[in-house]
């Protein structure tokens, strides 16, 4: 098994294993912390926003409903694509502390394959199998990928909500079934797609205008959760030019949760790098 697979795999699920407004649901009581992967609760019936409860809508004070929480826990499968790597239904278990940390347990055929750990300012990747890891600052990692990434867009991208909140002079702009917001957050030019009735981000396009590098997100099996409306699936694709060899790849990644839970319950973030680890 090739360690590059589960970094890669790893980094993608980070970028795409994607709040401001007041939660509708009950929050749940502190209880002890947990140091295993935590059991989350299932999925209720699948929404289409065609189904979602409809509101009377004035285009100029339209605005996204994201997820609001303080704790998120997640069970899921990952599917990952690149020009010399591929991964078939590989397991993660997630736990997010907003705006703070983003743990990923990566296993496949019942092994720890792969742990991360993400903060504001840095990114971690062990790899469990070669005794290795990787350590990037966001700079770095831009770089890498000819693209601004950060600790609010990979939390976003995981979540499902916009990665920068509307501002006050931005409106939206009414296509079909969506409503449209444009926006430029310093070289990214980022359109953000919302279902007229969820209100919910269905689809966002990225584009780094320098590099021309460029991120599409789809959100799909919108599920009711907590009061909330909550992408099951997400199909992730980044085109880009390479910096080593001035070609053209595509990058694609899949996830789809299959348990999710929001809660206030203090949550441990596992993660201490073994001496013996080697750092590539």
């Amino acid at each position: 098994m090739n360690s590059k697979i589960w970094w890669y795999g790893s980094v993608a699920a980070i970028m795409s294993l994607t709040a401001c407004h007041k939660p509708r649901q009950k929050t749940v009581p502190d209880s002890v912390a947990v140091t295993q992967p935590a059991a989350a609760a299932a999925p209720t019936k699948p929404l289409s926003d065609s189904t979602a409860a409809a509101t009377e809508l004035d285009e100029t004070k339209f605005n996204a409903t994201d997820i609001e929480f303080k704790y998120l826990t997640a069970k899921s499968k990952i599917s990952f694509k690149s020009k010399d790597q591929n991964i078939d239904d590989a397991n993660v278990n997630m736990r997010i502390k907003k705006d703070s940390i983003i743990w990923l347990y990566i296993s496949k055929l019942g092994f720890e394959a792969a742990r991360a750990i993400v903060r504001q300012d840095s990114v971690f990747v062990m790899d469990k199998i070669h005794a290795e890891y990787y350590a990037y600052s966001y700079e770095q990692l831009s770089k890498k990928f000819n693209f601004g990434l950060s600790y609010n867009l990979i939390q976003s991208i995981l979540i499902g909500n916009m990665p920068i909140p509307k501002q006050p002079n931005q409106r939206f702009k009414k296509e079909k079934d969506y409503f449209m917001l444009r926006q430029q957050e310093g070289k990214i030019l980022i359109d953000n797609y919302i279902g007229e009735k969820s209100r919910r981000l269905k689809k966002l396009m990225a584009t780094d205008q320098p590099t021309k590098t460029s991120l599409t997100l789809d959100y799909d099996d919108f599920t009711e959760l907590s009061n909330f409306i909550f992408p099951y699936t997400s199909l992730l694709k980044l085109d880009y030019q390479s910096a080593q060899d001035q070609q053209f790849y595509q990058t694609v990644f899949k996830i789809k949760h299959q348990k999710i839970e929001l809660t206030d319950q203090k949550l441990e973030f596992p993660f201490v790098i073994p001496t013996k680890y080697k750092r590539k």
